[in-house]
Parts: C-alpha cells; sequence; structure tokens
C-alpha cells in the first residue's frame, strides 16, 4: 500500500492501481512479536573465551517477579571472571533451572520466563517518527544474540562497547575463532567510520643542484695473493682404555616407590615462596635447652621447634594441612598434624611423619624425632610411620644447601625446604651492621587450592614464632 496525493496506490499483479476517494491510511511497517503469556527458555548464552560451564553465584530473581530487559537476573562464575546475566525479555520468572553454587552448562535453559507481551531484543519496530527510536533500535540489536539467523559471537564486554558506541554486531566483521567479535575489531570498525579523507599537500619545489663530480675510478688490478700459514692441529691426547662396563639393574623397592611418588606429583601445578627467618634468638634458645635435654636423654635439635611451629601455625591455615583427591574434585581437611621430615637413608628418599603433634610438646617431639632417626639409619621405617603424613619439612642446610624448590607429595598440599643457618651481616634498628643467624625457607604450594597470600601469611607466622621463641609459649596447648 502507498500513498500518492489524494489517492491510495496498491501494487497488485496488474501494477499499481489508483482508486480516488479511499480513506488514507497512516503506512506503517508490520513485524511479529512474541505471543501474550507465552512460557519461553531462556539459555544461557556463551560468555566468551571458550568457557563452557559456569558456578551460579547468587540469584538476584526468584519465581514470581517480574523482569524487564537489561534486568539482572544472576551472576556467574567462570574460570576467569564473574558475568551478571540480564534478562531479554519482558515477563515474569516462573522457573529457575539451578540453585546457588549448582554447576550450568553454556547452551542449557537458566531460567523460564513468561513473556508479558513486551518485545524482546529479538524483535524490533520501526515507526518512522524520530531518530531517537532509530537509535534506540540500533541500541538493542547491538546485544542481540543472533542476528537475521547467525549467531554473533562476542563477549559481554565486547556488546556493551558495540551499544555504547551504537553499532550493529552484525556489521563487524570479527577476526577471532569462528568469525568471533573482538574488542579490536570494535575499534577498528570505529576507525573506519571516522575516517577522514588526508588533506593532500602540494610538495615542496624541487631545487635544482648541481651533483659533485664523480671521483676518477682507476681500472681495478687483480690484489695479491697473502702467503697462507700452515694449519698446527694439537696432538690428540690418549686416553687410557675404559676399565669395566655399564651396568643396567632394575629399580626395585623404595626407589620404585619414589619412582611412583614423584611421577604422581608432576601433576601438580606447583608456586614457590622464599623467604629468610633470623635464627640469633633461637639459636640462643637451643644452646640452653640442649643441655637440658640430654640430661634427660634426648638429643635437642632445631627441628622439633620448626615442626611444633609449624603446627601452632596451621591451627591458623587448616587449608595447608589439606588433601585433595586424584582429579582434584573434593578437599579433605585433616585434624591431626602429621608433620613429615624427608630423611636420606641408605635406602633412599623416606618421609616419616611424627603423628598428632599438634597434641605433643617440644620435648615429646625431639623425643619421637630421635626415635625415627634411629629406625631410619636402621632401615626399619615400616607402614606406620611412613604414611599418614599432612605437611611435609624437608631439612636441606645439615647437607649444606640454602635454597631449593621442593616437591609436594601428594595427596599432600605443601612442604617446605629448610637451609642452612649462616652468620651473615644485617643492619640493626640503629641502623649499625651487626652478626645474625641466618636461616633461608623455601615453600611449594599445590596452586589448584592454595593461593599465593595464603602461603605468605602462614609462612610470616612460623617465622614469628621462630625469630622470637618464647611467644610460641602464648600459643601452647
Amino acid at each position: 500500500v502507498r500513498q500518492s496525493g489524494r489517492y491510495t496506490v496498491l501494487t497488485g499483479r496488474n501494477g499499481p492501481q489508483s482508486f480516488p476517494g479511499t480513506q488514507h491510511l497512516p503506512y506503517h511497517r508490520f513485524q511479529t512479536s512474541a505471543k501474550l503469556n507465552e512460557l519461553v527458555n531462556f539459555y544461557l548464552s556463551d560468555i566468551g573465551e571458550g568457557i563452557r560451564e559456569v558456578q551460579i553465584k547468587e540469584w538476584y530473581v526468584k519465581v514470581g517477579d517480574h523482569v524487564k530487559q537489561f534486568d539482572a537476573l544472576c551472576e556467574v562464575q567462570s574460570d576467569k571472571a564473574s558475568v551478571t546475566i540480564t534478562s531479554r525479555y519482558d515477563g515474569t520468572i516462573k522457573k529457575l533451572c539451578y540453585d546457588v553454587d549448582d554447576i550450568a552448562q553454556t547452551g542449557k535453559v537458566l531460567v523460564e520466563i513468561e513473556t508479558s507481551g513486551g518485545k524482546t531484543l529479538e524483535e524490533r519496530s520501526d515507526d518512522g517518527q524520530s531518530s531517537d527510536n532509530s537509535s534506540s533500535s540500533d541500541d538493542e540489536s547491538s546485544s542481540m544474540q543472533e542476528i537475521r539467523g547467525h549467531k554473533v559471537l562476542a563477549t559481554p564486554a565486547v556488546r556493551k562497547m558495540a551499544k555504547e558506541n551504537k553499532i550493529k554486531l552484525s556489521d563487524v566483521q570479527g577476526s577471532g575463532k569462528e568469525g568471533r567479535v573482538l574488542k579490536e575489531d570494535i575499534l577498528r570498525h570505529l576507525g573506519g567510520e571516522r575516517k577522514v579523507t588526508p588533506e593532500i599537500v602540494p610538495p615542496p619545489p624541487t631545487v635544482q643542484t648541481q651533483a659533485p663530480p664523480r671521483p676518477q675510478i682507476s681500472p681495478l688490478t687483480p690484489p695479491t695473493a697473502l702467503p697462507q700459514e700452515p694449519v698446527v692441529v694439537p696432538p690428540k691426547i690418549q686416553t687410557p682404555p675404559v676399565i669395566g662396563k655399564d651396568v643396567t639393574e632394575p629399580i626395585r623397592g623404595i626407589r620404585r616407590a619414589m619412582v611412583k611418588t614423584m611421577t604422581a606429583a608432576q601433576a601438580i601445578p606447583p608456586f614457590g615462596y622464599y623467604d629468610e627467618i633470623d635464627m640469633t634468638a633461637l639459636v640462643k634458645f637451643r644452646r640452653d635447652m640442649k643441655v637440658k635435654a640430654l640430661e634427660r636423654g634426648v638429643k635437642f635439635s632445631y627441628m622439633p621447634v620448626f615442626i611444633k611451629a609449624v603446627s601452632m601455625a596451621l591451627r591458623h591455615f587448616p587449608i595447608l594441612n589439606s588433601s585433595v583427591d586424584a582429579k582434584c574434585e573434593n578437599i579433605t581437611y585433616k585434624a591431626s598434624h602429621n608433620i613429615g621430615l624427608a630423611m636420606d637413608t641408605k635406602d633412599g628418599l623416606l618421609v616419616p611423619n611424627i603423628k598428632n603433634v599438634q597434641a605433643l610438646t617440644i620435648f615429646e617431639i625431639a623425643s619421637e624425632l630421635n626415635r625415627l632417626q634411629v629406625l631410619g639409619d636402621a632401615g626399619k621405617l615400616g607402614t606406620e610411620e611412613l604414611t599418614g603424613g599432612t605437611f611435609s619439612l624437608s631439612n636441606i642446610g645439615s647437607i649444606g644447601g640454602t635454597y631449593a624448590r621442593p616437591v609436594i607429595l601428594p595427596p599432600e598440599v605443601a612442604i617446605g625446604a629448610l637451609g642452612r643457618i649462616q652468620t651473615l651481616p644485617r643492619f640493626d634498628e640503629n641502623g649499625s651492621v651487626v652478626a645474625r643467624h641466618i636461616m633461608a625457607v623455601s615453600w611449594s604450594a599445590d596452586h589448584r587450592v592454595i593461593e599465593g597470600a595464603t602461603m605468605a601469611r602462614f609462612s610470616n607466622m612460623w617465622k614469628a614464632y621462630l625469630e622470637n621463641p618464647t611467644s610460641m609459649i602464648l600459643d601452647l596447648k
């Protein structure tokens, strides 16, 4: 139907036909819209970055709530960021398909909404009355998930950027995977729209300058060959014949178990944390306690204090005294502090542990440590001593090392390596250089469940106990 003056022109198979006296009707384009009170499924769309599942963090609506387009429905947490999911419909919430903390799959139904006849993001009308309506339609179409049957892939941030600049995503050539529209594509599109033809500046007048005279080149003469010096090869050193032959033997016993443990440890993504401890006060404390311990028949070293300080710090950071299953889907917080100590024995590396350290005194820990060392030297450590550990320490300083990168023993989540104690110059509170006893510590933790800040705070507390041993009295049980 087309209006022309006082006539209404109808276009049919036989071409335009005019009918005088026909009543003038306003000119509209009509488009279908959602049915009234229709129950629609709201699907969780692709939020970008190749993410296929998210965790529901919080629902902003409940069943029976009325929502409008762009109203926040919920917040989801992916592996990389939190994203707020907004509604594309006007209507009433009829069903929430997930509870808080549930895992939702992209492409699956998130909520069910009963529409109230409002226009959805996929519906557009063109009344042709003002440019404001046109620009508003452009804004809405920029956030469409599908345009003319073709799905436009873009992250929420890119869609928001397109909406703010009134750009239809269908007009942008995506350079990402599977045609995904990236931020750079939006900027490139904006640059193309705002491109200004550069002003043509005439070239500066050329100045004729006289070229300098070319030098006269005399005919080339063949170069005189230089005499070559003879190459002197040093005499070959006569090595004695190899005495004996290579020997291959199977890996058995403790070393075979170590192969399996270290192979499993390679599946853990570790991170390292290093610090140094001022041991000056603890050196004096041990000097005083060593004599009293010998009177009671126990050899007293620094290790019992290290182990007890670890247990006291673990009470404040129980996640470091935990274990995870093979697929890292569940974490178990251990009630007992079974602290293991790596030992270099004639059978290989063994890590026996002291059970229930949280309930033992420092003297009892020293006595148990003496027992384990005797069994280790005799090669008689049994299953009871070698299983059930929850946290481990490695005393590399007894050999002479300073720093290390200790390997986590699965299913534990953390381990520490203690360096040797050195006398080093340090500044005191008055700025004077003084001799201090310094020990380096190297921590490794499972980064799947342990954050760097947690390891740092744990290390700081453990360090405070060692640098001021008398402070441990306040927390001893």
